[in-house]
């Protein structure tokens, strides 16, 4: 029966005894052992290592049992790793670490026991294992590293990599001093109360500080003090200094304050427009009573700065006050179109502020080119523009030395309405709408004319008078050489303003005509300075007995003074300043930056000291005059002394002194005295000096009856010789 059973199943035969054969492989997993568990004997059960079973038991045959992990880390095992270690559990095992801030001194990760344990304080900061931001500084700190900013550094927090980063940004009050060279109790004042906002400054105020500081420059703009007594130059300089200072404040102190919309109004005027996004969006407008200014949000953050995006427009009424008669410098294409519209006659712009200045910020400093446009909306007093004045859209640019000017470069008008005008431009800065009233000089054919032929009448006369002088023997003397040598300097002078004043091209031809003609107009004043003391001291010495020491003193340092002072002034002006030798329209000094009074200075104090030696010798004349010697002999008549005197001083300075005084309503009437006096100035010299002195006038009777004397002995050597030949002509017929 046996044989038969197993003869019918020898497939179940060989699976019995391969199922033994595995039951008996020692460490072998049995088929109702749980898992992380081994076989034992092919009966009981034992967990892994690391793992226990639920009841504790280490051999087991229940099979509902289950083994679960050990936590060596916790009770009632408690691992010791050693100092700065953390024990770690896994499952079935477990693992030490070092703390934050410690590594093992192999340089590896993981251990398993105290004895093993080699951690080692890690330099974060100089290991570069930290997130401190490059403005701060790095210091560390047991198991850890802080980040700090510098003393003058404000504390912000902002989210960078999804972490909150420790940033530093500058105290805005930190780089506004006052200009230099100024001297203002005003400004001083001023600045003590920005020095005050800055020592209290705190980053959690940070929108009362800018209230504060909007208040103090609304002060004083609305009551400048003693700025409105300083010379035009310094007040440029210090409206400069106030609105780059105000710009780097308010952008620092902007980026504290919370995101949103902040407006601002100060009792003189001063407005304030902020707005604080973190991710701008599209187009952003500030709006304020006298100005609006639309722009981009991308055109703030692309600096890439961290940080909010802060844009501002801040309007002062008051800095008007300060930019009163700040030059206006066009774009050289502009002065090209004027100068070919007007045909040489353009002399220059005066601007007029019609608008309140204002002045534009962003977060992104470098707003120098920026990738689309910024649109301006100012207000302003009604106004029509005359025929030779024109609307521009002006910014504040600075200049080297601290100061600066209107400029129109990148911006342009987009329209004009009565009150309200619209700008663009590429950069930003401060801005201002003015009125560029063109100075073109009209031309007036009558004045022309004037000018040639008095130039050319006073050219023969200055002529005549120098040879006189020369020729004339018997009025040889001291005052004779003084009135030859002005008479050539007016003489050359004259020419080359007649032949050459108008030739502006080349530039450098143009610079040393100009030159030419500022150091020969100089020397003519000079020497005419010196005919005035020789004329003083000629009075002066009528009362003293050695009149021949005033010859033997004029006579040592008359020429050194005389052309030596000239070229002195003419040298250090050329040097200082070449570029400003010769206009768009004259070959003439530039008024630019005051350098005509390179010219004017000079005359107006030889002026002043000539009438000085008029009065002093008119004194003398009333009532010390005698003579004494025989020099003086030809000073008897005291009203002819007199008048030379006074036609002295008409002829070193009146003239010349008509020229400045071309302004207002009688600037044409001046126009023409000056003109025809001015070009008649030798003609003055030849009557004063030639004609009206008795000994000239003998020795041009002389030489007048030796011309007539040899034109009559001509003319009866001709008839002689007629009579000589007509008699001739019988004595041919007979033969």
């Amino acid at each position: 029966m046996e044989s038969r059973y197993f003869a019918f199943y020898p497939g179940l035969w060989v699976l019995l005894i391969s199922l033994v054969a595995i039951a008996q492989k020692p460490g072998a997993p049995c088929a109702r052992c749980p898992r992380n568990a081994l076989c034992i004997n092919a009966t009981f059960c034992r967990c892994n290592p690391g793992f226990t079973s639920l009841s504790g038991q280490t051999i087991f045959s229940n099979p509902l049992e289950i083994c679960i992990d050990i936590n060596e880390c916790g009770p009632p095992f408690y691992v010791s790793c050693g100092s700065f270690a953390d024990c770690h559990n896994v499952e079935g095992s477990y693992y030490c670490e070092c703390t934050s801030g410690y590594e093992l001194l192999s340089g590896g990760t993981k251990f398993k026991s105290d004895k093993e344990n080699t951690c080692q304080d890690v330099d974060a900061c100089s290991s570069g294992r930290h997130q401190c931001h490059n403005s701060t500084y790095c210091i560390n700190v047991r198991e850890s590293y802080r980040c700090y900013c510098p003393h003058d550094g404000v504390t912000t927090s902002m989210p960078l990599n999804s972490l909150n980063t420790t940033i530093c940004k500058e105290v805005p009050f930190s780089s506004w001093t006052p200009p230099s060279g100024v001297n203002s109790q005003s400004l001083s004042h001023f600045f003590d109360k920005v020095q005050k906002l800055s020592q209290d400054f705190s980053p959690a105020l940070a929108e009362n500080t800018i209230q504060d500081l909007v208040q103090e420059v609304d002060e004083l703009l609305e009551t400048p003090g003693d700025l409105e007594t300083l010379p035009h130059s310094e007040q440029h300089c210090v409206a400069t200094n106030l609105l780059i200072g105000l710009e780097d404040v308010l952008r620092g102190l902007s980026q504290l304050l919370p995101n949103g919309p902040l407006t601002l109004h100060a009792p003189a005027g001063t407005e304030l427009s902020l707005n604080v996004q973190e991710q701008g969006v599209g187009d952003v407008t500030l709006g304020q009573s006298q100005a609006k200014m639309l722009l981009n949000w991308d055109v703030v953050k692309e600096s890439g700065d961290l940080g909010p995006s802060v844009v501002g427009l801040i309007s002062m009424t008051g800095m008007n006050k300060l930019l009163a008669e700040a030059p206006l410098v066009l774009d050289p294409a502009k002065q090209a179109v004027l100068h070919e519209t007007h045909k040489g006659l353009w002399q220059g712009v005066s601007p007029v502020l019609l608008s309140d200045v204002n002045s534009a910020f962003l977060s992104n400093k470098d707003t120098q080119n920026l990738s689309s446009a910024v649109t301006f909306s100012f207000s302003h007093r009604p106004v029509t523009p005359g025929p030779q004045e024109e609307m521009l859209c002006v910014f504040w640019e600075h200049d080297q030395d601290g100061c600066g000017h209107w400029a129109t470069k990148g911006c342009w008008m987009v329209g004009t309405r009565n009150t309200s005008t619209t700008c663009q431009c590429t950069h930003l800065s401060s801005f201002a709408v003015l009125m560029a009233q063109y100075d073109v000089q009209e031309e007036d054919p009558a004045l022309a004319v004037i000018t040639y032929v008095g130039l050319s009448l006073s050219l023969l006369c200055l002529l005549l008078a120098a040879l006189t002088f020369l020729l004339c023997k018997t009025i040889q003397n001291t005052s004779t050489s003084l009135h030859l040598q002005l008479s050539l300097c007016l003489f050359l002078a004259h020419l080359l303003f007649l032949t050459a004043i108008d030739r502006t091209e080349p530039k450098v031809l143009c610079a040393i005509i100009a030159g030419a003609l500022h150091y020969l107009y100089l020397a003519s004043f000079t020497w005419m300075l010196l005919d005035g003391l020789h004329l003083f001291l000629t009075a002066r010495n009528l009362t003293v007995v050695n009149y021949s020491s005033v010859s033997r003193v004029m006579k040592k340092f008359v020429f050194p003074v005389g052309y030596g002072v000239p070229a002195v002034i003419v040298a250090i002006s050329a040097a200082s300043r070449p570029h400003l030798y010769g206009t768009p329209t004259r070959c003439w000094l530039h008024t630019h930056k005051g350098f005509i009074w390179t010219f004017l200075g000079p005359v107006c104090t030889i002026f002043s000291i000539n009438l000085a030696f008029f009065l002093m010798t008119f004194w003398i004349l009333k009532n010390k005059l005698s003579s004494l010697n025989s020099d003086v002999s030809t000073l008897r008549n005291t009203r002819m002394l007199t008048f030379k005197a006074t036609a002295q001083l008409f002829i070193l300075g009146c003239t010349w002194s008509l020229g400045i005084l071309q302004v207002g309503p009688a600037a044409r009437a001046m126009a023409y005295l000056f003109t025809i006096i001015n070009s008649l100035q030798g003609v003055f010299i030849f009557l004063v000096y030639c004609l009206l002195s008795q000994q000239v006038r003998e020795q041009y009777r002389k030489w007048l009856n030796a011309v007539m004397k040899i034109k009559a002995e001509s003319e009866k050597y001709t008839l002689s010789s007629r009579a000589m030949s007509d008699d001739s002509k019988p004595s041919t017929e007979e033969l």
